[in-house]
């Protein structure tokens, strides 16, 4: 009996030592196997900076999609204990850029668009059952420059933003300029416009009105491995008035989890009294000009 549970023994330590050695073995051969795959990632991946390098059009476009739906029903820890509500997000980032040796022109689109509904049931005269829009940003751009060195170009600028879903192009500003576009390092793009109209269309004229300023824009936009993201403020400074001023900064970052599908976030500021004035239904010097911000979380796509 002793020499069989010696003989068990001595097999199970063979086997456990076998087993040893053999995932040492296939741990060392995946070491050399992902050596080769980082070595060739490496090579790969400088042939593509090349490859963005060369003259033509640059294009892409990343987003964030954000929502929820809920049915309550006879739910009384609750102050509406019978409810339909529902909250829907979408911002949208894209550009095309077309880059050549002694010219550039790039063109960008950001939209922030949101619907919420929360609908009583046990109430007849409450809001109607559909998604109402809350937040609503669009934003266009398009700039044309001729390069006078390496880093400095002389440069024209159209820039429009409005509403879509809700009182469309009321307001609308829209801002033409010409200058120079700095580019000290790759994917940051800065404008400086000293000479730019602010267009501002609105029925309210006594909180909005046109004016010549300085249009400044700072963007960076950048894709590294699954991550994008772009971070972009635009400030009009106004020579007429200091109350016609007015800026916007924006982020965007989304991580790709698996083939286009990721999580988004979204975040923004800004600074405008003419909306604050036209919000609160008084005049220009009187509007109390409060730090506007919206940000977003959720899935996010890219492509």
């Amino acid at each position: 009996m002793n020499k069989k549970l010696l003989l068990i023994a001595i097999l199970m330590l063979g086997v456990t030592f076998g087993y040893a050695q053999t995932k040492e073995e296939l741990q060392a051969q995946k070491a050399e196997k992902q050596a080769e795959a980082d070595k060739f990632q490496g090579e790969a991946n400088a042939i593509q900076a090349q490859i963005d390098a060369l003259p033509g059009w640059r294009k892409g476009a990343f987003g964030t999609i954000g929502g929820s739906l809920s049915n309550f029903s006879d739910w009384y820890s609750q102050g509406t204990p019978n409810n339909v509500s529902g909250n829907i997000g979408i911002t949208a980032n894209v550009f095309a850029n077309k880059i050549e040796e002694k010219y550039f022109w790039r063109n960008a689109l950001t939209a922030n668009l949101n619907w919420v509904k929360l609908d009583d049931k046990d109430n007849g005269t409450d809001a109607d059952d559909d998604f109402n829009p809350t937040t609503d940003v669009f934003n266009i751009s398009s700039l044309y420059g001729r390069n006078i060195s390496k880093t400095w170009a002389v440069s024209g600028l159209a820039e429009y933003r409005t509403t879509l879903l809700d009182n469309f192009n009321d307001p609308g500003f829209l801002d033409i300029g010409v200058g120079a576009t700095w580019t000290p390092i790759e994917n940051l793009i800065v404008v400086i416009h000293p000479l730019n109209y602010n267009f501002v269309f609105a029925d309210n004229d006594a909180a909005f009105d046109s004016s010549a300023g300085a249009k400044i824009v700072a963007d960076y936009t950048r894709q590294i491995g699954a991550i994008n993201f772009k971070t972009n403020f635009s400030t009009f400074q106004s020579y007429k008035d200091g109350d016609l001023s007015n800026f916007t900064w924006t982020n965007s970052f989304s991580y790709t989890l698996w083939k286009m599908i990721g999580v988004g976030f979204d975040f923004a500021l800004r600074s405008n009294k003419q909306e604050a004035a036209n919000f609160q239904g008084v005049d220009l010097k009187d509007a109390d000009n409060k730090l506007q911000s919206y940000y977003t979380i959720g899935l996010s796509y890219a492509f």
